[in-house]
């Protein structure tokens, strides 16, 4: 089994994940942080961004922190619940992301992923995700 985690940079990932665009700053099995600059590649009709890339960015943060965690045991983490709250609409800008875990145990791991805007501080979304540790392909 390999402790190596797959690469997390926008390059590496799927169109979806990387039209999120979440970027990685620090990864482990305790924390993850990043930013995203939102605009309106990310909008929905009305000229907001979506909830669905609030949703995005927090699964992907909690799933990287949490398989980083169990990466050494042959296994990786797949989101089984989000739950998501969407705090005050964003048109444009740059927000945080930090994640971290709430719980870490053998099967499951909760984590909380805050985004927050870098202009004000203030709190755009918060989310939970309840992750099930799985053993990797072919292990």
């Amino acid at each position: 089994m390999s402790a190596e985690l797959p690469g997390v940079d926008r390059a590496s990932a799927s169109a979806f994940v990387a039209a999120m665009g979440f970027d990685v700053a620090e990864m482990s099995g305790t924390r993850v942080t990043g930013t995203v600059d939102l605009g309106p590649d990310h909008h929905t009709p009305w000229g907001v961004v979506h909830g669905g890339v609030y949703c995005g960015v927090i699964e992907s943060a909690a799933s990287i922190g949490a398989s980083a965690a169990v990466a050494d045991r042959g296994q990786f983490a797949v989101g089984v619940n989000n739950s998501t709250d969407f705090l005050r609409p964003v048109t444009a800008g740059r927000v945080d992301v930090l994640a971290e875990p709430v719980q870490q145990g053998r099967t499951l791991q909760l984590w909380l992923v805050q985004l927050t805007r870098v202009e004000d501080g203030k709190l755009v979304a918060r989310g939970q995700v309840r992750l099930q540790n799985v053993p990797l392909p072919g292990a």
